[in-house]
């Protein structure tokens, strides 16, 4: 899907949602009805339909005793109050990034993307194993809600740059588009950073606002149209390794549902995290070989070693900070996050990126 044709289909969706009632949820005959507000335009690739399909799941599962109205990026509120809409109980549910609401704790960077932290298979495993659960549900008890994992972008891309990027001086001054720790780490290596909704990306490349950005990756970005400004594109990124998006409730709300609505929200949470990243991986390289060969993209696998050094250097001086915060809890989120990476990346290194060392040197797959 083209650019155009995204914004023209959201644009679509986003009236007609517009002219939908934004009554209160209503509750009839014991059939419940929850608003979901997300971050994401309607319709956007990966995301927004995940966070749709998600919505349909529960809805289906439940068999319409919990119908879940989803209401995309700025239909019901702007996409970044999203997680606020739960607080103040203008909607029940929330479809987003936790490192999205790092000013509430940065504890919540943890479980979206850690600079060279955990990739997708080893933040699962330390949500659901080693207590990372049991952790976020402490951080978002102050706020009175509830986060699930929800979605998998897997490893994103580091980003599109208007120039090619030779050495860490290419990054002084640079006014660059990125979320989370990774904004600290780009940050202290000299760029001036920013967050801002992926559907406003593309309006601030193309005024000259900024001179890069960073989204997900390939399926995301072509919809979104960067390689019209940005033809230097770095397809592999240390600051978001393996990233998470979740769904927040209202946890009072989600406790006096029955116990069988209860698991169907965690069970649908968790089908989804496991679906959405194989949409990413069937579309991420057709759309990487659109970028190539329709729009003349230069791909960069990876950055340059001296800012691969200096960021993994960033990145140690940030987690460091956190470690030693003046919050209990964010210290012992992020110490349980560091020690589970220590334990989980002997997994991966070890059997998978062994594996995967091996199938690139040996096996050929051309000639077949």
């Amino acid at each position: 899907m083209d650019r155009r044709s995204f914004l023209r289909a959201s644009t679509v969706g986003g009236a007609a949602a517009a002219a939908s009632s934004l009554a209160a949820p209503a509750i009839a005959q014991g059939r419940i009805t929850w608003r979901m507000v997300t971050t994401w335009p309607r319709n956007f690739p990966g995301l927004g339909v995940g966070a749709q399909r998600l919505a349909d799941r529960i809805t289906a599962a439940s068999d319409g005793a919990l119908t879940v109205e989803v209401y995309s990026a700025g239909e019901l509120v702007p996409p970044l109050q999203s997680l606020d809409a739960v607080i103040d109980g203008t909607a029940e549910m929330s479809h987003g990034a936790a490192y999205y609401w790092q000013n509430k704790s940065v504890a919540l960077s943890f479980f979206t993307g850690v600079p060279f932290g955990m990739t997708s298979r080893e933040l699962a495993a330390w949500v659901r194993y080693l207590g990372g659960q049991e952790l976020w549900d402490e951080v978002y008890d102050q706020f009175g809600v509830q986060g699930f994992l929800s979605g998998d972008t897997g490893t994103q891309a580091g980003g599109w740059f208007r120039n090619e990027l030779t050495s860490l001086a290419d990054i002084q001054g640079l006014r660059f588009r990125t979320p989370g720790l990774g904004g600290r780490v780009w940050q202290l290596m000299g760029a001036s950073v920013t967050n801002m909704a992926g559907g406003e990306i593309f309006q601030a490349l193309q005024s000259g606002a900024l001179d890069a950005a960073e989204f997900v990756g390939p399926y995301n970005d072509l919809a979104l149209g960067f390689y019209q400004v940005c033809q230097h594109y770095y397809t592999s990124s240390f600051n978001e390794p393996g990233l998470a998006t979740e769904i927040v409730v209202d946890k009072a709300k989600f406790q006096a549902l029955p116990s069988n609505l209860q698991a169907i929200v965690r069970d649908c949470a968790q089908a989804e995290y496991d679906q959405v990243p194989s949409d990413f991986y069937a579309n991420d390289p057709r759309a990487l070989a659109t970028l190539v060969n329709d729009h003349g993209v230069i791909v960069h696998k990876s950055f340059p070693d001296d800012i691969l050094q200096a960021a993994a250097g960033a990145a140690k001086e940030v987690l460091g900070g956190i470690v030693n915060s003046d919050d209990e809890l964010t210290r012992r989120v992020a110490r349980s996050f560091i020690d589970s990476v220590k334990l989980l990346r002997t997994r991966t290194e070890n059997t998978d990126q062994t594996y995967a060392a091996a199938r690139e040197r040996f096996m050929d797959y051309s000639d077949l």
